[in-house]
């Protein structure tokens, strides 16, 4: 079995091993990962993280040990918490590195990062908080940034920045936590999943106060949420069926 850690801000992962194929995520700065199939220019992983599976170009990550995989993964989880930030590299040479990065491959990357590291907060009170951060950001499927991001990019990335761990689509994330009945029992931070017509969920966003929700589409945004589902207040309309409410944490 052979082992990697991304060692640049933002790598697409796709399905299948080529350029032009579909983004299917994004591995970002210091996420380790299994190496399960390697040919000469790409490699399909298993992130540690969510065991999330697709193809990466062999340039874009560095091979590390299985040593140094799972002290990575035992390791508490040291995160980026600003838009953007800067690692240095040994010829002092800048990369640029998004929020929810991981910093604890710094020493094994030879980088150097200035700021401040800190864990992640670990209280569902910041969860809007830090949702609010990836306000207007443009959807991107595949997405895990505030320059492109997919409806669980952003819960998951929210709830990993907060230190709660949820798993990549949103049909999976709907298998996580206890169902509620209504929206009244809900809390700010809970998650609101909708369905299509064939009844598999293909939405999720982050419940708020007063009724409303924010979530990717077109754009992070915010909108009404009501029994049926989401009241896009731009296009006076519904425009996602709800089917669930979860309490994760």
């Amino acid at each position: 079995m052979l082992y990697g850690i991304c060692n640049l801000g933002i790598v697409p992962m796709r399905l299948e091993p080529s350029d032009t194929s579909e983004m299917v995520s994004q591995v970002l700065y210091g996420e380790h990962f299994k190496v399960i199939e390697k040919r000469k220019s790409w490699s399909k992983i298993r992130i540690a993280y969510d065991r999330y599976e697709g193809w990466i170009d062999n340039k874009q990550y560095l091979e590390v040990s299985e040593e140094n995989y799972s002290n990575l993964d035992s390791a508490t989880p040291q995160l980026s918490n600003h838009l953007v930030e800067y690692i240095q590299d040994e010829q002092d040479q800048l990369y640029p590195i998004p929020i929810g990065s991981t910093l604890n491959g710094l020493e094994l990357l030879n980088h150097r990062f200035d700021s401040n590291l800190e864990e992640p907060k670990s209280d569902k009170s910041n969860l809007i908080e830090t949702a609010f951060l990836y306000l207007n950001a443009p959807y991107l499927w595949g997405g895990k940034t505030p320059f492109g991001i997919d409806c669980s990019g952003l819960t998951q990335m929210v709830y990993r920045l907060n230190g709660y761990k949820l798993l990549r689509d949103a049909s999976q994330q709907a298998t996580q936590g206890e169902a509620l009945s209504f929206i009244e029992e809900s809390e700010p931070g809970d998650l609101a999943f909708f369905d299509n017509n064939e009844g598999n969920i293909v939405h999720v966003g982050i419940i708020m106060e007063d009724n409303y929700i924010i979530h990717a589409h077109g754009k992070v945004r915010i909108d009404r949420l009501d029994h049926s589902g989401i009241y896009n207040v731009d296009e006076r309309t519904h425009t996602h069926k709800l089917r669930v409410i979860k309490k994760i944490v």
